[in-house]
């Protein structure tokens, strides 16, 4: 079967404005996946959905998760991409993983979250530096609910201190940056081809 990915957008921004930096470089994540024959199945901003506050897979009428939660454990891979405000991942990234809290109490008989045999990579934009506390909040998080993290499971740029240049505006990416997706993408292709085709043993309960 092919490898999937599904890449969630936290942006704060709704769609139908101008590409965002977060746009940009998870589109250069989920290319730099597609030469590793990985098929993004869609990208989900999820500014556009209703995604109440709570720690349970379901959250009552007019919840979105639901919905954005299957289609995330459809899928081989989840891309998370988020800004940098104030030095944190956006409000929006921690929604999505307080609500993936519930995966620690769904476990299946061998103790396994339904995130297991699932990769999360990160994808992170900001204009000051701060990428390297986001990525771990978010590894940290992810892994702890049950997603792997290949090696290298993060693309991340940060401008100048102080500066007004976006990632959005830069005329193409920095050398370092393409190789660094590059390999994001080679490493991630290949740890969910091996949980694919031999996952956690996991253990009784």
């Amino acid at each position: 079967m092919p490898i999937t990915a599904i890449a969630l957008n936290c942006t704060l921004k709704h769609s139908g404005g101008p590409l965002s930096s977060t746009d940009r470089l998870l589109r250069e994540v989920t290319n730099a996946l597609a030469d590793e024959g990985v098929a993004t199945i869609e990208t989900i901003r999820v500014a556009d959905h209703a995604i109440k506050p709570g720690v349970s897979s379901d959250e009552g009428e007019g919840d979105a998760w639901p919905d954005i939660r299957a289609r995330i454990l459809a899928a081989d891979i989840l891309i998370l991409g988020t800004p940098i405000w104030l030095g944190q991942p956006s409000s929006l990234a921690k929604r999505v993983v307080e609500r993936m809290d519930a995966f620690l109490s769904e476990t299946d008989e061998q103790s396994r979250t339904p995130a297991y045999g699932k990769i999360a990579v990160v994808a992170v934009v900001g204009n000051e530096d701060g990428a390297h506390h986001v990525s771990a909040e978010m590894f940290q998080a992810l892994n702890d609910v049950g997603f792997t993290i290949p090696a290298a499971g993060v693309a991340y740029w940060v401008g100048e201190a102080m500066g007004s240049t976006n990632y959005v505006d830069l005329d193409k990416p920095p050398e370092v940056i393409r190789r660094t997706t590059a390999m994001l993408a080679k490493n991630a292709a290949h740890m969910a081809k091996l949980l694919g085709a031999s996952g956690y043993p996991g253990m009784a309960k």
